[in-house]
């Protein structure tokens, strides 16, 4: 396992971090939680040594396998989870975004219960909140880091210029943001930015929640009620929906059977690979839901990639579907954030 420094926290972070967003059990189908355990262990077998979760992933149950899975490894990780996303009351559409002080304070306290600990590494505000001004929630995390309950704080989902406009309160240690070859909004929207100022960066989605795994094929569906891929839409992108999806399939095959086959290594290899050969990302998160799809997964971490390897993707990504070149996370995640851009175009 490879490490890159976690921005100016003075932090050494593992290439390849643990999603922990499949083990809340209700949005990638279900999961046996004995399992997910003998993962994060695998994971952390392996070198591994930065967990991300939050209370939204299971209303809590993603941080209550996690503290299972630590019990007695606590120190040898850096632990990641979120707030301002919160259950709405019984019978409202939710969840909701509160990244007020009061709830901000609120939910810390509640995550250590759920994962058995006094501290966390990294507190990161899951989502933007228009309701509530950046220099309050900056101001709540701020108090969190000097009570001792979290190292590091930060912002996940936010913009190149929400990201300037907390700096001006209080210092941003990490940003967590999608990126994966599917969804390359972030290379103009925070890099730059993150970059400059020394910010950590958390990619999640690094496989394109399962579709660079290769694992699908034109016939696949998924069940609405319990994975969440069925909505078709991913953080403003379609590339799940209907004809985007059996597009995005073929493109994945074309990749499997043009850059995968001929290195001889899986396609979740290829993918990781080149999430991490931008130097910006710190680490790339990746989820797994047993010990066997780290063990296939993590391996990309060492894995460099030619430049006649890195031409014949961006041939290839050309022809992907359900791309969209707006950022606007105070939108709802499953809904289109924009036009889509036509196929054969960069993104």
């Amino acid at each position: 396992m490879r490490y890159r420094p976690f921005g100016r926290t003075g932090l050494n972070v593992s290439v390849v971090g643990f999603g922990c967003w499949p083990m809340a059990g209700d949005r990638y189908g279900a999961i046996e939680d004995d399992e997910a355990v003998r993962a994060i262990h695998r994971a952390l077998d392996r070198g591994v040594n930065c967990v991300d979760t939050a209370p939204a992933y299971g209303a809590g149950h993603s941080e209550e396998v996690v503290a299972r899975a630590l019990e007695k490894r606590r120190r040898d990780v850096i632990l990641v989870t979120k707030c301002g996303v919160k259950a709405p009351p019984p019978g409202q559409p939710g969840p909701l975004r509160d990244a007020s002080r009061a709830n901000i304070l609120s939910e810390v306290d509640a995550s250590l219960k759920r994962l058995r600990t006094d501290w966390v590494d990294v507190l990161l505000v899951h989502w933007p909140d228009a309701a509530t001004p950046f220099e309050e929630s900056m101001r709540a995390l701020e108090e969190v880091v000097a009570s001792g309950r979290a190292r590091f704080v930060g912002v996940s989902n936010f913009t190149g210029a929400m990201l300037a406009e907390c700096m001006r309160t209080r210092r941003v240690d990490v940003s967590q943001v999608g990126y994966h070859m599917l969804d390359r909004r972030q290379e103009r929207e925070t890099f730059p930015y993150c970059a400059t100022e020394g910010i950590g960066v958390m990619g999640y989605g690094s496989l394109g929640h399962g579709l660079l795994t290769g694992a699908f094929t034109a016939d696949t569906t998924f069940d609405l009620a319990r994975d969440w891929r069925g909505g078709g839409v991913a953080f403003g992108q379609p590339i799940f929906r209907a004809d985007n999806l059996k597009t995005n399939i073929g493109v994945v095959e074309r990749l499997r059977r043009e850059v995968a086959e001929p290195r001889g290594v899986p396609l979740s290899q290829i993918a990781l690979a080149w999430v991490l050969a931008n130097p910006t990302i710190s680490t790339a998160l990746v989820g797994a839901r047993t010990p066997a799809e780290v063990d296939a997964n993590d391996a990309g971490a060492d894995l460099e990639l030619s430049p006649a390897e890195r031409k014949a993707i961006e041939t290839i990504l050309a022809g992907v579907a359900g791309r969209v070149r707006e950022f606007t996370p105070l939108r709802p995640a499953m809904q289109p954030w924009g036009e889509e851009i036509p196929t054969g175009r960069p993104a």
